[in-house]
């Protein structure tokens, strides 16, 4: 699979307003570039432009300037029908999994929507049955809604939901910000999984750099919709080239997860 490139992304910047100052949500000149079986961390504080960017990257967001392209072909907001190649290739893990699940839906109406909707061939059942499995749950939980199910068990329906039209990228938005350590540990022992046995490529956004260690083996830092650095996590850690960076390894300090990847495999 080709990689998933944003190049001279802006957004904003043209916009009424833009002259009293850099609203939340605003890029400049943003270029990013994720590959099939790599981990990419995009890190930032509150309003850096983490999740305008990642609306972008879904197609869900027209920039000012600059293109999106997934191998040679150009990726812009339009008709679901222009997008359905899209839509299968990349796929979206919420913060939230609870906003983003219907709850009057069961499990399997979830994961056979995204089915349906972008007219996936196959056996949809079979399809949804296969991808909670690769999120490691029972299939015995199909006929359960959201609000039957923990936090963490949400979460891997919410990852099952992106995996089920078998993408080649997820972009995960602060994918275990509202969960505790021990579910923590277990999505991102998920996501890693995903990455290094599937080959699957992924874009974690957070704005904690000692999630970013444990995951990514690259990391770019946003501030003030910038790119201030991009660069091996651990060179990031180890010395930080920017006061935006500065900033989050001084935040990150002393935050713990039970859960590491092997520095031989970043």
């Amino acid at each position: 699979m080709e990689p998933l490139t944003a190049d001279g992304i802006s957004f904003g910047y043209t916009r009424p307003g833009f002259r009293k100052g850099r609203p939340a949500g605003t890029l400049h000149n943003v270029s990013l570039q994720i590959s099939p079986g790599t981990s990419t961390a995009l890190v930032g504080s509150s309003g850096s432009g983490k999740s305008t960017l990642v609306r972008i990257l879904l197609a869900l967001a027209k920039p000012d300037a600059g293109t999106v392209t997934l191998g040679a072909r150009a990726v812009r907001p339009g008709p679901v029908k222009s997008l359905r190649w899209y839509r299968k290739a990349v796929q979206y893990i919420p913060q939230n999994p609870a906003g983003s699940l219907d709850p009057r839906m069961t499990v399997a109406q979830l994961l056979k929507e995204p089915l349906r909707q972008l007219r996936a061939p196959g056996n949809h059942g079979q399809l949804a049955v296969r991808a909670l499995e690769r999120v490691e749950m029972s299939a015995a939980l199909m006929e359960r809604r959201p609000g039957e199910l923990s936090g963490g068990q949400n979460q891997r329906v919410a990852t099952a939901r992106a995996l089920v039209l078998q993408p080649a990228y997820l972009l995960a938005d602060e994918p275990v910000s509202g969960l505790d350590l021990p579910l923590r540990d277990n999505v991102l022992l998920l996501l890693d999984r995903l990455v290094r046995d599937e080959g699957l490529g992924l874009l974690l956004v957070t704005h904690c750099l000692a999630t970013a260690a444990r995951m990514c083996g690259t990391t770019a830092v946003l501030s003030r919709g910038r790119i201030v650095e991009h660069a091996p996590t651990d060179q990031v850690l180890s010395s930080p080239a920017s006061p935006a960076a500065v900033a989050l390894v001084e935040a990150s300090a002393g935050t713990q997860l039970p859960y590491a990847v092997p520095a031989a495999a970043l």
